[in-house]
C-alpha cells in the first residue's frame, strides 16, 4: 500500500517529510484551509514522490497555473466538481502538452454512502479518494466506518483518508486483510500527524511507516 502525506506547508518540514520517501506529498491550494500552500516547493524532492495539488471547486485555469508553476503530478478534487469538469480538466491538461497528471476525485462518507454517485466518474478520473464527511473539505481528524467499503462496486483503485493516525495502525492491519481493502491503493494522512496545521510530526510519521508495509 502506498502513502500520501497531505497538507504540507513549511519548507523545512517538507524537506524532512520528503526524506521519509512517501509516495505522494499533498499541497492544498484552497485559501480557506489552515494548510493553504502559497510558498515554494523545495527543488530537490525526489522524482519518485508525486506532488499532488488539492483543489476545492477551483477554476480550470487556476489548476493549470499551479500544475505549471509547481510541476504537479496529480490533482485531487475535493469539492463538488462534476464529471464534465473532470473531463474538461483532462482535455486542458492534454492540450497543454503537460506530462500525464493523475486526477483523484474525492467523495466524503459518514455512516453510509450511495456508491451510485461514482458511476458518472468512472471514465474521467484515475483514482477515487474516500474521506470523512465533516465541516471542512478534509483535515477534520475523524475516521468513517471503513466497513462501508465492503460494498465498493468498482475496480478503480482508491485512497483511504480521514483521521488516520498512529492509533489506527492495528485497525489498518485488520482492514488490509479484509475484502473492503481489495482496491485500496494508498493511505492518505494529514491532521493526526500534525504539531500544528501544516507542520508534520516526523517521529510519528516514522513510527507509522515502520509499523506498516508500504509498496515501493
Amino acid at each position: 500500500m502506498k502513502l500520501k502525506v497531505c497538507g504540507m506547508k513549511y519548507s523545512d518540514n517538507i524537506k524532512q517529510v520528503a526524506a521519509l520517501q512517501p509516495d505522494y506529498l499533498g499541497f492544498i491550494f484552497y485559501e480557506k484551509s489552515a494548510r493553504h500552500f502559497d510558498a515554494e516547493i523545495i527543488p530537490d524532492i525526489s522524482n519518485t514522490i508525486k506532488k499532488t495539488g488539492v483543489f476545492v471547486d477551483a477554476s480550470l485555469g487556476f489548476i493549470l497555473e499551479k500544475i505549471n508553476k509547481y510541476g504537479l503530478n496529480a490533482i485531487q478534487l475535493h469539492g463538488k466538481e462534476s464529471p464534465e469538469y473532470c473531463k474538461d480538466l483532462t482535455r486542458i491538461i492534454t492540450d497543454s502538452a503537460i506530462n500525464f497528471v493523475d486526477i483523484v476525485k474525492v467523495f466524503s462518507i459518514k455512516d453510509e454512502f450511495n456508491f451510485d454517485a461514482l458511476k458518472p466518474y468512472e471514465g474521467v478520473c484515475n483514482y477515487y479518494l474516500f474521506d470523512t464527511k465533516g465541516k471542512l473539505p478534509g483535515g477534520n481528524g475523524y475516521t468513517f466506518d471503513w466497513n462501508v467499503l465492503n460494498n465498493y462496486p468498482s475496480t478503480k483503485p482508491y485512497f483511504l483518508s480521514g483521521g488516520i493516525g498512529v492509533d489506527q495502525i492495528e485497525d489498518i492491519k485488520l482492514f488490509v486483510n479484509s475484502e473492503a481493502s481489495t482496491y485500496c491503493y494508498a493511505l492518505d494522512v494529514n491532521s493526526k500527524f500534525e504539531i500544528k496545521p501544516g507542520l508534520k510530526d516526523i517521529d510519528k510519521l516514522k513510527e507509522f511507516k515502520e509499523n506498516l508495509s508500504f509498496r515501493t
